[in-house]
């Protein structure tokens, strides 16, 4: 399993553009990628489940990815977050 910890620098945290842009990169992957926040996770690849996390600016997620291309997976996840989130 990768794993890795991020602060939220979008002003208004994991909104409906960004969570949408979000599960459709996660959907590329094999691998499952689940996202943390508090004693609550979601999937990456559900819209839903993403936004009701309630992921506000400030707030550290942890990512874990587990599966056949974790490495390319978590790298590219991570990317993603760096570039979007």
């Amino acid at each position: 399993m990768q794993k890795f910890s991020y602060v939220i620098k979008d002003e208004v945290g994991i909104h409906a553009r960004p969570a949408g842009l979000l599960v459709k990169e996660a959907k590329k992957y094999e691998s499952t990628i689940t996202i943390v926040k508090d004693a609550k996770s979601a999937a990456a690849t559900k819209l839903m489940a993403v936004m009701g996390l309630g992921v506000k600016c400030g707030d550290t997620v942890d990512v874990e990815v587990e599966g056949p291309d974790e490495e390319t997976a978590c790298a590219k996840i991570k990317e993603f977050f760096e570039a979007n989130l």
